[in-house]
């Protein structure tokens, strides 16, 4: 029978004690560990490897909680403030700067007087598998109906703010909801602003007259809607600004033009079919 393969552990105990002056404990020990198995010499750097990346993963959440406590402190006492929109309208005509970070698809809809936009985040443009796959996951599982589309985080978002931005100004962070404009806020506080507010809710919670906007004092609600939602006039604000059933005739006639325009796509569908089975298309 071929002789096993001699591990660390095995091959000091075949070369006794005094070709090794191994003590008896540790003689011991070995003998042990060739009973049971010891693992493969390739094994320890797998696992020095394994213990290394957990003490990365350790170490950047540790860091990101600390940055979250800082950030929750900043809040609590009062260095971040939280404003309304017509707080923040308020604090735009005592000097300070608006930072808007809606996406450019937004702020092309409705815009604000006198604010600065940079966005935070800015839509998918590329083409590669992997980007279509976002996108055509973002409009399947609600952009459809609402007009949303993938988005990536503006790589340029902190360069562009700090070229436009002084570091010394009172910034008030602004966008359509308030969740992305209080992450910008974290960075910028990061950066080294040091009097920074947040509109509380975004600019969904405005009402007219809040803010500044344009053109000519549009409603910011509007900026915040696309998608089939807004073609049908079924949005909150559309209705609000709407009368009558389903916000008027104009959005019956929508209706009715959607109902056509499915009915001539099933036809040519059924043309389609019927040419390729070589029967005649009944209309």
């Amino acid at each position: 029978m071929a002789a096993a393969a001699a591990t660390p552990a095995t091959a000091a105990c075949a070369a006794g004690p005094s070709a090794a002056a191994v003590p008896p404990r540790a003689l011991a020990a070995a003998r042990r560990a060739a009973v049971r198995g010891a693992p493969p010499a390739a094994a320890v750097p797998a696992a020095a490897a394994a213990e290394s990346a957990r003490r990365v993963v350790v170490a950047r959440a540790t860091e990101a909680g600390q940055q979250e406590a800082l950030w929750e402190s900043q809040v609590r006492d009062g260095r971040v403030r939280s404003v309304d929109t017509r707080g923040a309208g308020h604090l735009m005509k005592e000097g300070w700067v608006l930072l808007d970070v809606r996406p450019p698809t937004e702020v092309e809809k409705v815009s604000i007087d006198g604010a600065v936009a940079v966005p935070l985040f800015v839509p998918e443009t590329r083409s590669d598998l992997a980007s279509l796959l976002k996108r055509a996951s973002t409009w399947g599982t609600g952009g459809w109906w609402l007009g949303g589309t993938h988005m990536n985080p503006n790589p340029d978002f902190m360069e562009e703010v700090l070229e436009r931005v002084p570091l010394d100004a009172r910034v008030i962070v602004g966008c359509q909801r308030g969740l992305r404009s209080l992450a910008a806020c974290e960075q910028l506080s990061r950066a080294g602003y040091g009097t920074l507010a947040w509109v509380n809710g975004g600019f969904d919670t405005a009402e007219t007259g809040d803010l500044p906007t344009l053109p000519d004092g549009r409603d910011i609600r509007f900026a915040g809607i696309g998608g089939v939602s807004e073609m049908m006039g079924w949005t909150e604000v559309q209705q609000q600004y709407s009368k009558g059933f389903m916000g008027g005739s104009e959005t019956v006639f929508k209706l009715v033009g959607i109902f056509l325009a499915v009915d001539l796509l099933l036809i040519g569908i059924d043309y389609i079919n019927s040419v390729k089975q070589g029967t005649p298309f009944v209309f």
